[in-house]
């Protein structure tokens, strides 16, 4: 299962659970936002033509983050830009959570581990606006 969290239109986060099954290729985000990620299938067989990626230069605005939860299980609240609250959902081991608008904290429910993907470098505390919820 995909879920697409939203706020009047804007997309505040995907969540793809780990027992979702995928059998063509499909990207979860949409062609033009700032991170690109989705499903690459290919068949027994199936090869990736060796290549390199050209220096081509990206501009983006803000920050988006891809936590794939390797352990554990948690609580993930989601809110619009202004910090109002929107949802909450639990996450589980082996689910994938796109982060792509408004803000997001979490809360865990057991040990937890998560692996983290998001655009470098990171900038330290200028990174992020904290606030209470």
């Amino acid at each position: 299962m995909i879920e697409n969290i939203c706020w009047n239109s804007q997309t505040l986060a995907y969540i793809i659970t780990a027992d979702t099954s995928i059998e063509k290729t499909t990207f979860i985000t949409p062609p033009d936002f700032k991170q690109q990620v989705g499903f690459v299938v290919y068949s027994s067989g199936g090869e990736i033509v060796p290549h390199v990626h050209l220096p081509i230069e990206r501009h983006i605005i803000g920050t988006s983050e891809v936590l794939m939860l390797r352990k554990g299980r948690c609580m993930v609240d989601f809110y619009t830009e202004h910090h109002d609250p929107v949802a909450s959902r639990e996450l589980k081991t082996g689910d994938i959570l796109i982060l792509a608008g408004g803000g997001h904290g979490f809360r865990m429910l057991e040990d937890t581990v998560f692996i983290e993907i998001k655009q470098g470098p990171y900038a330290g505390q200028d990174d992020k606006e904290r606030f209470q919820s």
